[in-house]
């Protein structure tokens, strides 16, 4: 950001109109601003500075809004892109939020909602005028992930975003089911309003109905005054209802009063209240087996799951653990104070071999705890404490097929110190943490089976290598 604490916004636009209507409006709004006929200009320009917040068009001669997107995610992975464009069609749309655009915004476009939109985008990355931005990047979002299907979630998040409609979060416990509600919210034309979230499982049956809808005053004992439930909380914002399926039979029929009609009544009341808050449900229990049990209502059922999006468990989406840890690393090395520059490769093979039981939430508690305990600059092996479970469903993180004439607990035994001393680069206190044993023991092991390694101080000519 500028010295002067203005917001700095670039405008990418081959329309010079376009150009001038923009950089007035912003000027009027007290931002600097730069504008410019090409993708490739404002990269050139980049590479000495950094705009607070980029408006750029999609279809431009060279490079295209959407190609300079994609640079720009590589390049410049924290700077707020707001896409505006006449051609508003379903595939713009996902390829800019897949892109990573803060915002979708369709030609013609109302001067003072680009100023909000600039603004919000600002403030939401903390590049607010005359604030400490530390604090807010130790907040980083960890929605994040190349895997297919988080892809595959991002663009649904895209889709559904400017939407009202219910959408119904699925997946195991600490997958980043509220993390994606959240994400719909402050995409949608309903960001600066309110995000509840209320997880209803945490919460007494008896006590849950007033949550919900309020009370007046007198309702019951102890109810001394009026309160104002969540509906109305999350009025005009987003209610997320968090495992929505442990509600009672007179609950759920109430739940669907209230999505059906928008309507309700506090405890103990007489007036019908409204609500316009976007409803998002979410579940770790597989709602076709709540069905059967009869513990959810068929027709509530139906009414939430109207678009469905589901977060596959972490121990599906390795690819999507060395990010996740990076992006917790940096967090917490902020929040702790602590000079903790990276893992060992030790480290991170250690982390992607494990099956992360709790998922996301798992990982991120494993991560502070690293941070935390630390002694070096680098996360080691001996940093990264994970239970010794494997994943839910009784599978087992590695499995063997045994061969039909059977197989020698000493092949066993060789195979896996080998993949372990390969994994870690011949490391013997890395190999040994892997497959956890002490340094001692794996020292003796390796004597016993005859292996070397040209990076071993004892090294002597062996008859069968290690292979590299």
């Amino acid at each position: 950001m500028s010295a002067s604490n203005e917001l700095e916004v670039w405008v990418v636009d081959n329309d010079q109109s376009v150009r001038w209507v923009l950089e007035k409006a912003l000027r009027q709004a007290h931002m600097r601003t730069r504008s410019f006929e090409r993708g490739e200009h404002l990269l050139d320009a980049i590479e000495n500075e950094k705009p607070d917040v980029l408006i750029t068009d999609v279809r431009m001669p060279g490079l295209d809004g959407l190609a300079l997107l994609e640079r720009l995610s590589r390049t410049c992975p924290d700077l707020p892109v707001i896409v505006v464009t006449a051609h508003t069609d379903l595939e713009n749309a996902v390829a800019a939020y897949q892109g990573g655009a803060f915002e979708y915004l369709p030609k013609p476009f109302d001067v003072d909602e680009v100023i909000e939109l600039v603004r919000k985008a600002a403030r939401q990355v903390g590049h607010v005028p005359g604030k400490d931005t530390t604090s807010d990047t130790a907040r980083m979002p960890s929605l994040i992930g190349q895997a297919p299907a988080m892809q595959e979630v991002f663009r649904s998040i895209g889709r559904l975003a400017r939407s009202s409609m219910t959408v119904l979060i699925t997946g195991e416990s600490g997958t980043g089911k509220e993390l994606v509600a959240r994400a719909l919210h402050q995409h949608s034309p309903r960001a600066e309003k309110s995000f509840v979230a209320l997880n209803t499982s945490a919460i007494a049956s008896e006590l849950l109905e007033s949550e919900l809808f309020g009370h007046e005053r007198g309702a019951f004992t102890g109810a001394d005054q009026r309160r104002i439930g969540r509906f109305e909380q999350a009025n005009g914002g987003t209610l997320l209802l968090d495992e929505i399926a442990e509600t009672s039979q007179a609950t759920q029929a109430k739940l669907l009063r209230v999505l059906q009609d928008q309507e309700f009544y506090r405890l103990g009341g007489t007036t019908v209240q409204k609500t316009s808050a976007r409803i998002i449900a979410a579940t770790n229990r597989k709602l076709s087996e709540a069905l059967r049990d009869g513990s959810l209502r068929e027709d509530l059922y139906y009414r939430i799951n109207v678009i469905e999006i589901h977060l596959q468990p972490l121990r599906e989406r390795r690819e999507d653990i060395k990010a996740l840890a990076e992006r917790y690393r940096e967090r917490f090395s902020l929040e702790l104070g602590r000079h903790c520059t990276g893992f060992t490769g030790a480290a991170l093979s250690r982390m992607e071999a494990y099956s992360w039981p709790g998922n996301v939430r798992e990982l991120r508690n494993a991560v502070e705890r690293a941070v935390l305990l630390c002694k070096g600059s680098q996360i080691d092996v001996a940093d990264v404490h994970l239970e010794s479970h494997g994943p839910r469903g009784g599978d087992s993180e590695w499995q063997i097929k045994l061969p039909p004439d059977g197989l020698s607990l000493h092949t066993v035994e060789r195979a896996l110190v080998l993949a372990a001393l390969q994994r870690t680069g011949f490391v013997q206190k890395d190999a040994a943490q892997l497959i956890g044993v002490s340094k001692r023991k794996l020292n003796y092991m390796i004597q016993r089976m005859g292996l070397v390694h040209p990076s071993w101080r004892r090294n002597r000519e062996d008859p069968d290598p290690i292979p590299n």
